[in-house]
Parts: structure tokens; C-alpha cells; sequence
């Protein structure tokens, strides 16, 4: 069966390419364009097509507000973003509001139609620059100690203390169950965080479970 997608493109030129292109595509079938975030957001819940094609410089709402919106209306629908921009923040923005992939318009036609596939069988299509710039800002990420990635940094009676934070309680009742002042806690948790390399009992906690499934 013919992938369903919809287009939310107010650029009337490009959409009208995309559809002439897409109707002698037999993978795809383009259901509608939708020329701003607002229309697509009223029109596609009952539409219900598997994926979209976004554009981000749309004339009010732009495409990343509008896939944050419509994942949550519409979950498991597929938005792909189809744009001009190829700015980092950009791309990391979209990503997170939901889209499962990021071409650019000089993308050809028939590379769209196989990234629409691609993304319908589960995968994450980019445009190769695309996919560059997001292996590149990770590799230029800091590496975590070796403490901070395994926790064999922790000694036992700072596990003891992150046990004990875990389960909700307060520095006072943690120095009472360990027979500890709340002075000797309070080093304990500045020594987690340091060997964690997190700031806040939340992310502390989170890293420890992470660590210890």
C-alpha cells in the first residue's frame, strides 16, 4: 500500500513540484498541502495520514512549534522535516519536538520519496550534511571521566547516601538512619556529585539508576 503523507509547505512553487512528483511516485500518496501550521493542526487529525513533510519557515507557527503540537494530538504519526535550514540549533530543535528526520530542499525528489520510506520503516533519514553536523556537535561533546561512566568511583558509604537519597529522604533523616551528622551527609553528596558530574539530587539519582540497571 502507498505511504499516506501530507505536506504543511507554504511555498506554493515547491509544494506544487513535490505533488506533480509524488503523483507519479507509486510508494507515496500526498493527500493534501497544508500552506500553514494552523490548518494542518485543524484539518490532519481526521486526515490521519503516516507522515508529514514540514517545512520550518512557516508564515505563523513555525514547523518546529507545529511538531511538537501534532506528535502529541497524533501519536505515531511520522514528521520529517523538509527545509532550507541546515543551522545546528535548528536541527536539535526539531529532533526533540518530535520530527524522526531532517532533509533539505536541494534534497532531489526521488531521495525525499526513498527518505519517506526509510522513515516509515523505522528509520531516521538526514540529509548526509545534515547527518555530519549531528555526528560532529557529539563528538565535540566532553567525555565523563571514567568514575563518572561506571560509578566504581563511589565508595560504599557514598552508595549507602545515594540509596538513601534515592528513596526521598532528607539529609537530617539520612545522618540519623547512618549515624552520621548532617555536616558529614552534605560531603558525602558534594563527593557524588563531583564523581557523577551532575548538580542536583535528581540527576544524581538518575545517573545511579542508570548505572545500576
Amino acid at each position: 500500500m502507498p505511504i499516506r503523507i501530507a505536506l504543511v509547505e507554504d511555498d506554493q512553487p515547491v509544494a506544487l513540484a513535490l505533488q506533480q512528483y509524488f503523483a507519479l511516485a507509486p510508494a507515496i500518496t500526498c493527500e493534501a498541502v497544508f500552506p500553514n501550521a494552523e490548518e494542518a493542526l485543524r484539518r490532519i487529525p481526521k486526515l490521519a495520514p503516516e507522515l508529514l513533510l514540514v517545512d520550518i519557515n512557516l508564515p505563523k507557527m513555525n514547523g518546529i512549534e507545529f511538531v511538537g503540537q501534532i506528535v502529541q494530538r497524533c501519536p505515531g504519526i511520522l514528521c520529517l522535516m523538509l527545509t532550507m535550514y541546515e543551522e545546528t540549533p535548528l536541527i536539535f530543535d526539531a529532533l526533540k519536538a518530535g520530527a524522526c528526520g531532517y532533509l533539505l530542499k536541494e534534497t532531489p525528489p526521488h531521495e525525499i520519496v526513498a527518505a519517506i520510506e526509510e522513515a516509515k520503516a523505522g528509520g531516521s533519514p538526514m540529509t548526509p550534511l545534515i547527518a555530519r553536523r549531528v555526528v560532529s556537535f557529539f563528538q565535540k561533546q566532553p567525555v565523563p571521566p571514567p568514575a563518572a561512566q561506571s560509578g566504581e568511583g563511589l565508595t560504599d558509604r557514598e552508595r549507602e547516601v545515594l540509596d538513601l537519597l534515592a528513596q526521598g529522604y532528607l539529609y537530617k533523616e539520612i545522618g540519623e538512619i547512618m549515624g552520621i551528622s548532617t555536616h558529614t551527609v552534605n560531603s558525602h553528596n558534594r563527593h557524588i556529585y563531583e564523581k557523577l558530574q551532575v548538580r542536583s539530587r535528581g540527576q544524581a539519582v538518575a545517573k545511579y539508576r542508570g548505572l545500576a540497571e
